[in-house]
């Protein structure tokens, strides 16, 4: 099993950067590159100020994929 993560298409659909969500959860825009590639799974902090972030619940956001 894995996490799927629709950061990328949510990003973009609201306009933002990389760089311009980075800023606003306090990440690197390499974490945001990594994470959208699905190289890197996000604590659950960070998963959470996405999802505030990017205006979409948690559940979402991620999903578990078997």
């Amino acid at each position: 099993m894995h996490i799927i993560n629709h950061v990328a298409d949510r990003r973009k659909a609201l306009g933002l950067t990389q760089e311009e969500l980075a800023a606003r959860v306090g990440v690197t825009r390499r974490t945001i590159i990594s994470l959208e590639k699905g190289h890197y799974t996000p604590s659950l902090m960070l998963a959470f100020l996405l999802a505030d972030a990017l205006k979409v619940d948690i559940t979402v956001l991620f999903q578990l994929w078997r």
